[in-house]
């Protein structure tokens, strides 16, 4: 062989190298991580995670195919949220979505490359977690469920279902921005109301057991839980509580209506995944958070349970059923 030719051979052969690496690169599964703030074996956990990866299917990607989902979950407890924050980090992934601004603050402890998508946080300007919403700058943008001063409907729906209620439990939790935010906007709002307000930290099933019972000694009070994973968590012991103690409540998603509770308004979780699904999706597609903007909810729902109300004694008015996106009865 010539060395002209063999020159040619060699050349061409080191230009088709990096383009079967490429093809091996295409070919592996792209990988997401999602830091949650539920255990996993609540069932609405399954539907979050049926969303997830439902919306992102709809956008060409296939679990065990082209794309891997590792999730970890946080339930609320912060030392949990930094373990597993490093953990996802580690496994070095395309992008992260977190649910909840104590998930993102963790992530980007551990990381301020790593894309990180958020769904149903609070505020996150004010907390730091980015500089506006429209340019969100960093390695962070995401969905918001609501504004602090939006707890004051909260209220205002208690004294519409039961306008006797002048003493309200609200269900916070103390360590977490979005609670300490959330109970202030209310305390504040409070006197408008004509209403008394007592905050009942959920990090502990005993301890929220003996505060509402403590509570329930008194009349005419009422119920708010605000957004938290601690509260999402021991959902089903606060709804029993205020069944047992025929407290009156307001809770801030659909799926505490759906496991008994009262009446709630809030953002559509499961619509929060799905629109994160699609800033997930335009970011393994080469787009950066920093040029997302973060978007607030275009709609909240109003969910009423009418079992609920009927066990505690209470007539819905028809003005408030007539608002009403869904009646569970």
């Amino acid at each position: 062989m010539r060395r002209r030719e063999f020159i040619t051979l060699v050349g061409g052969a080191a230009a088709a190298w990096p383009l079967a690496v490429r093809a091996q690169q295409s070919d592996k599964p792209r990988l997401v991580g999602a830091l949650m703030n539920i255990e996993a074996n609540d069932p609405q956990a399954s539907a979050e995670m049926a969303a997830f990866a439902g919306a992102l299917q709809k956008r060409g990607w296939i679990l065990g195919s082209n794309l891997r989902i590792e999730y970890r979950w946080g339930a609320g407890n912060a030392s949990r949220y930094h373990k597993f924050a490093a953990e996802l980090v580690a496994l070095s992934p395309d992008v992260i979505l977190a649910t909840g601004g104590t998930a993102v603050g963790a992530l980007q402890q551990a990381s301020r490359t790593v894309p990180i998508v958020f769904v149903d946080t609070t505020d996150p300007v004010n907390r730091g977690l980015i500089a506006t919403m429209a340019r969100p700058g960093g390695n962070t943008t995401g969905f918001v469920q609501f504004e602090f001063n939006f707890s004051g409907k909260w209220l205002d729906l208690l004294k519409e279902i039961s306008p006797s209620v002048s003493r309200v439990a609200v269900v916070r939790d103390p360590v977490q921005f979005s609670g300490v935010g959330a109970l202030a906007a209310i305390q504040t709002a409070a006197p408008s109301f004509g209403v008394e307000v007592s905050p009942v930290d959920p990090r502990e099933g005993k301890d929220i057991e003996r505060a509402i019972t403590a509570f329930a000694r008194g009349s005419n009070g009422g119920i708010v839980v605000t957004a938290s994973g601690s509260a999402d968590t021991r959902r089903k012991l606060i709804i029993a509580l205020a069944a047992q103690h025929r407290l009156p409540a307001v809770y801030p998603y659909r799926f505490y209506v759906a496991d008994g509770g009262l009446i709630s308004y809030g953002p559509n979780v499961l619509e929060q995944f799905q629109l994160g699904a699609g800033y997930v999706d335009r970011i393994l597609k080469g787009e950066k958070p920093a040029d997302l903007p973060v978007q607030a909810p275009t709609k909240l729902q109003l969910v009423i349970n009418l079992k609920t109300a009927k066990a505690l004694g209470l007539t819905i008015p028809q003005t408030l059923l007539a608002r009403a996106d869904e009646v569970i009865e």
